[in-house]
């Protein structure tokens, strides 16, 4: 199956892929719906994320990433609206700026808050069962 993700510097050494840091979990979103990921690229670029692309790659592919990353890899449906977190890292895991060294297959990750309110926490947590 086709699945849309959200990618800053797509398809360069710099790659980064968006994901989610729930507690102390890093979670990918794999759109099934490439209108819904560009509007939650959308959303994260009024967050003053760096500019970002929606790119598709088959859903084995990101699952095989996720878990070589030790990442999880959370499957998005149509028409479903997902809001990223209100708050986001001061600092991330990936740098626009810097290229990565040793990266071999996986990429970077650009991550939402690690220290969100148990209320944000919570919100997230029930909108990706929701996901389920």
């Amino acid at each position: 199956m086709r699945v849309f993700v959200v990618l800053f510097n797509a398809r360069t050494e710099n790659e980064g892929i968006h994901s989610l840091k729930v507690g102390d979990r890093n979670i990918v979103l794999m759109f099934e719906n490439e209108d819904d990921a560009t509007r939650f690229g959308g959303l994260l670029e009024a967050q003053d994320f760096p500019s970002c692309s929606v790119e598709g790659f088959e859903s084995e592919e990101i699952e095989e990433f996720c878990r070589g990353a030790g990442y999880e890899a959370k499957h998005v449906e149509t028409g479903t609206l997902v809001m990223p977190p209100e708050q986001n890292l001061e600092a991330t895991d990936w740098d626009p700026e810097t290229r990565p060294e040793g990266l071999g297959q996986s990429s970077p990750s650009a991550d939402s808050t690690p220290d969100m309110s148990q209320n944000e926490l919570d919100r997230i947590r029930q909108q990706l069962e929701n996901l389920l």
